[in-house]
């Protein structure tokens, strides 16, 4: 179900009133002098195109530009100390038709014409007591059981409410609740349901965490518990490890999501396991990886509609999360300034899936392979201005087949 969200305009003439009468609260070192204000800049061309035959889109393309403006306050000084953060975000269309439209990139109309612009404003008060902080409001959640989008135009956004604390060394604890959420392509405040499984909603997530770091902080454990009310209830847990040994430096992450479903079922019965794992090994400004991912029970893994997920197969165009599929990846990185090029990195990865079980078949089978080439301007006018090719082939027996393009623009502007 969809919400609208609060006019821009009208909220965006009732920010410069709240910030300009927050000092007057601060009283305060610490609230304007660890203040940061940032302007980030996302151009994005995109290029899909459908390889298989009688598709019903030849291609879906467009252009659009990004702003992201993010305020955040420090804390007003005493025991408990207040502070507030600022989200707001503007997407352009550039190039878009009804026939190429649906990229991701910006809103659609019923009549299939992207919209010409979108635009959302949010803000989090926030309290700190201690190392314990209290974020209510607009949100960027990036947690294993809610992990929000960032891969097109503009970031996902969650309403709600986000606990974490760090009062034990090492240890950080984890609680909140999310009530809606704005997709990346989206003014309004939605409702929460599951990703594949569209009406039926939920308008209460919540969640527990905790991960610990120890052994000089090369290791991580953490233990997870998530609700979507009604829907599903979600364990994950994961260990994690880096280890140096001779002129190398291993990683290692293992994860397991258990999912079923939870009070009224409005989905019916759900069991999932999925199980992620990746493996690494880095050389001075060489990186090679291997991951295995792996389906378990009658469905495939579950998740909020939108959000990206930490499972190492979930990459740039599938995530092969179908029940019952089993799947691999070849990675390697290379960092260029080995080569006196400081700023440019390249990324190549190719991923297998199989038995994946659809209405259509038990035995689904995708293969994809991405390239990721990246470059950022070190110096001179232009310092900091990051450009980004991100190519990618899917073929599939189950899905659709797929040739994609992005070119990536960016920067960042620090404004305080």
């Amino acid at each position: 179900m969809t919400r609208s969200a609060p006019n821009l305009l009208k909220s965006a003439s009732l920010a410069p009133v709240l910030l300009a009468g927050l000092p007057s609260l601060a009283g305060a070192e610490g609230f304007i002098e660890d203040a940061s204000v940032s302007l980030g800049l996302r151009n994005l061309y995109f290029n899909r195109d459908f390889r298989q035959p009688g598709a019903a889109q030849s291609k879906q393309e467009e252009w659009a530009q990004g702003f992201l403006l993010q305020a955040k306050s420090g804390y007003t000084q005493g025991t408990l100390g207040f502070g507030v953060e600022l989200i707001g975000q503007l997407g352009l269309k550039l190039d878009s038709s009804p026939d190429r439209a649906g990229s991701g990139l910006l809103p659609r109309h019923a009549d299939g014409r992207a919209a010409d612009d979108y635009a959302r404003l949010g803000v989090a008060p926030k309290l700190k007591l201690s190392n314990t902080e209290l974020k209510l409001g607009e949100l960027l959640p990036e947690l294993p059981i809610l992990l929000r989008n960032d891969g097109r135009l503009l970031p996902q956004t969650f309403q709600g409410g986000m606990l974490t604390s760090r009062e034990i060394a090492g240890l950080t604890l984890h609680g909140g609740q999310m009530r809606s959420l704005s997709q990346r392509n989206s003014s309004d405040h939605q409702d929460l349901s599951v990703d594949g499984r569209g009406g039926v909603f939920s308008d209460r997530f919540d969640y527990l965490g905790a991960e610990y770091r120890f052994n000089a902080e090369r290791s991580q454990v953490g233990l997870w518990q998530a609700r979507l009310q009604d829907i599903y209830r979600q364990d994950y847990y994961s260990l994690s490890h880096k280890q140096s040994f001779g002129g190398w430096r291993l990683g290692a992450s293992v994860g397991l999501f258990d999912t079923r479903d939870e009070g009224a079922a409005k989905l019916g019965d759900l069991e999932n396991r999925a199980l992620t794992g990746f493996f690494s090994a880095t050389r001075g400004r060489h990186s090679l990886g291997a991951g295995y991912q792996r389906m378990y029970g009658d469905d495939g893994m579950l998740y909020i509609a939108g959000t990206s997920t930490p499972l190492v197969n979930d990459i740039q165009v599938r995530n092969f999360t179908s029940a019952g599929e089993r799947s691999w990846q070849l990675r390697y990185d290379y960092d260029f300034v080995a080569l006196g090029i400081p700023g440019l990195t390249a990324m190549a990865r190719y991923a297998s899936g199989a038995h994946a079980r659809t209405k259509a078949m038990d035995d689904g089978r995708a293969w994809e392979r991405d390239v990721d080439v990246a470059y950022v301007i070190q110096s001179g006018p232009l310092k900091n201005l990051g450009l980004r090719w991100r190519n990618a082939m899917l073929r599939s027996n189950h899905a659709a087949d797929v040739d994609e393009n992005r070119l990536i623009l960016s920067y960042s502007l620090p404004l305080l």
